[in-house]
């Protein structure tokens, strides 16, 4: 049987273009590979780390938790500020991905994220006390009685007072950490909530 060139030709074509769809679908592939890979890197930190680490690590997971029980409070408070109930949706959602991030790096450090192998009491440096500026259960108890206005305010004083006591820990980290990625953290804290008491305490002025 003769095949005329013009059927040759578009069996060719067809060759390729399937040829190159494929290509496409494993190029695709190795992108989402990698981008998994690089997702699972950003989680672990490196497993250079001292007791400091843990202390401080294990603490702000506590700290983080309680400003986002907080933030919990007041969005479910009717007549909160706009302005405030827009600040407490954005520390849910920065503060959430942190937890997550710093239970892996107590995960890939051998410890359980629940007291971290005996570090519980965060007795090294003396960050647990006064310095974390963590709310009693009488604070939030307070919190929650709150409406309105007084909530707005209420809200505002409790959670400068908060990112007071992170700014605090993630300075003494900085000063006895050694990991590299907890103490890259230990910075982002202090800029972050340190920008965000400033704009805290201009809203308590305008309340």
């Amino acid at each position: 049987m003769r095949i005329s060139q013009a059927a040759l030709a578009g069996a060719i074509v067809m060759t390729i273009t399937l040829t190159g769809c494929g290509g496409d679908s494993d190029t695709s592939q190795e992108q989402d590979n990698d981008a998994s890979a690089t997702q699972a890197a950003d989680q672990t930190a490196s497993d250079d780390f001292n007791d400091a680490d843990l202390d401080y690590v294990a603490g702000m997971i506590v700290h983080h938790e309680q400003a986002v029980e907080m933030a919990d409070i007041v969005l479910a408070t009717p007549d909160v500020d706009p302005e405030v109930a827009a600040l407490a949706e954005q520390i849910q959602q920065a503060q959430g991905p942190e937890i997550e991030r710093m239970n892996a790096w107590l995960e890939a450090w051998g410890q359980d994220g629940n007291g971290h192998g005996g570090h519980s009491d965060m007795d090294h440096g003396g960050m647990a006390d006064e310095g974390m500026m963590m709310m009693s259960e009488e604070h939030l108890a307070e919190l929650e009685a709150a409406e309105g206005p007084e909530a707005s305010r209420l809200f505002l004083e409790q959670m400068v007072m908060h990112h007071q006591g992170a700014v605090t820990m993630a300075e003494q980290h900085l000063e006895e950490g050694e990991n590299p990625e907890a103490l890259e953290l230990s910075e982002e804290v202090i800029t972050d909530q340190s920008a965000e008491i400033d704009h805290m305490e201009q809203m308590l002025d305008e309340l």
